[in-house]
């Protein structure tokens, strides 16, 4: 085919693709939407734009196969868009704000779970899908009364009030699993109140372990499987006792949203991997690239689950930025970069574990020395293990980004200087977040989204 011909042909498809969006955009009460019988809604909790091809290139690298939010970006059955993650009084919001917006449809102050700036409560999205007789479930690697399950489900002024809202789940979700079993526990709550007796007779099957909850049967589930956050998928890979007790993001997840496909009521499933976000405040790419691998895991149950539906909406994105990783060259003309990020595999603990198990025998600078080689795979130099030494003495140290003068940015940037990994800092940014949707309606998050858009669209969709 000549050139000119191959131009003609493709100006007469483009145009009649043109006249065929005009056409549509003029008629669209002729094709009417989809019906949304549920929605999963995945949280990637403080993703920033650089940690998905960072996740990517560690699944090729140690799993030998690309991502599913990867494949998902390259599909053209997916949706792309970008949330505006702006709070009531910051350009960089908290998780509480971001969930506020979604689940009660305001942008509210930070560290407020819908209560606005003026002090008006919200009435969160769980209550009026109750009122509707649609059903709600929240999954997390955090505690499950932390501010991100916490803004679909909850209302109060300070978001470490968790004993609160951990009452206020009672039959606004049916579904709860998590970590957090502290604040369902009387002999650890202020009020002494059982809330594992009150869920129980409920109805809830109360679950403690990984084990109870591939068991379960009962619709209504409450899982607590630690006293605080789940463990990171490192240490969970690396610890036999953990990966025993505690389920995986995917597990829960699948548990929940076969749950959910029973029957026909209406559903709004939160699946969170939280810990992303922990990781990204510690600096620690093994902790990050690990439960995003795990939360990507997620996204493949979901999918092989709803596969041949067409009823079900999923929507993927974060509430934020933080701390923006990435990877830098590497050597002459960035010849190491490779190598460098390879050594990412090799790293056997979080650096909560590492900080957690110097604290509990401490040391100098030999003794660091080495639980820094045994966990992350590489000795640091002297200079290196002294500085890190003295920050987490609580002595002054040389940096002049204040953002990392504090132990994990000095260890993230001691990491970053053998695999390659740089931080802005140990903070939410204000960055723009990525949405994928796929499913009925998916189209209601293309182009740029206003985090407190999300929540008129969940309500129009899953009551109309």
């Amino acid at each position: 085919m000549t050139s000119t011909r191959r131009h003609i042909l493709q100006a007469g498809l483009f145009g009649g693709l043109g006249n065929l969006l005009s056409s549509s955009h003029a008629q669209t009460t002729t094709v009417p939407a989809k019906r949304v019988r549920g929605i999963v809604f995945m949280v990637s909790d403080g993703m920033s734009h650089g940690v998905l091809p960072l996740t990517e290139a560690l699944s090729q690298q140690t799993r030998k196969r690309s991502t599913r939010w990867w494949e998902l970006l390259q599909s053209p059955g997916s949706v792309q868009g970008l949330m505006d993650t702006a709070s009531a009084n910051s350009l960089v919001t908290d998780s509480a704000a971001a969930s506020s917006a979604w689940g009660g449809g305001q942008r509210v102050p930070n560290g407020q779970i819908n209560v606005t700036d003026k002090g008006r409560k919200l009435e969160p999205i769980g209550v009026t899908l109750r009122a509707k007789k649609c059903r709600l479930g929240l999954v997390t690697t955090a505690t499950v009364t932390h501010a991100t399950p916490a803004g679909f489900a909850a209302v109060t002024p300070n978001r470490d009030d968790e004993q609160s809202i951990a009452s206020q789940y009672l039959d606004r979700a049916e579904i709860v699993l998590g970590g957090g079993s502290q604040f369902f526990d009387p002999a650890q709550r202020k009020d002494k109140s059982d809330l594992f007796a009150d869920f129980a007779k409920a109805g809830y099957e109360i679950l403690r372990t990984r084990d109870q909850l591939l068991a379960a049967r009962s619709p209504r589930l409450l899982g607590t499987f630690t006293s605080g956050h789940l463990p990171y998928s490192v240490d969970h890979s690396n610890d036999e006792s953990l990966a025993k007790m505690v389920p995986t993001l995917s597990e829960m997840t699948d548990a929940a949203l076969k749950r959910f496909l029973t029957g026909d009521a209406p559903f709004l499933l939160q699946v969170e991997g939280a810990r992303i976000d922990h990781a990204a405040h510690a600096n620690d790419v093994a902790g990050l690239l690990g439960d995003q691998l795990a939360f990507d895991d997620a996204i493949a149950t979901v999918l092989a689950t709803l596969a041949g539906r067409d009823d079900v909406l999923v929507v993927i994105t974060s509430d934020h930025g933080n701390s923006n990783p990435g990877l830098n060259g590497m050597g002459s003309s960035y010849g190491r970069t490779n190598q460098h990020f390879s050594r990412i595999a090799g790293i056997k603990a979080s650096h909560e574990r590492i900080f957690a198990e110097w604290n509990a025998k401490k040391g100098g600078t030999a003794e660091l020395t080495a639980l820094v080689q045994e966990r992350l795979g590489f000795k640091p130099t002297d200079s290196e293990a002294a500085t890190l030494l003295d920050t987490m003495s609580g002595k002054p140290v040389p940096e002049w980004n204040h953002l990392l003068a504090n132990p994990p940015g000095i260890l993230g940037q001691i990491a970053g200087n053998h695999t390659g990994i740089g931080w802005t800092g140990t903070v939410h940014t204000a960055d723009m977040t990525l949405i994928t949707a796929v499913g009925p309606q998916a189209e209601r998050f293309h182009g740029l989204v206003r985090n407190d858009s999300v929540h008129g669209k969940l309500l129009e969709m899953l009551l109309s």
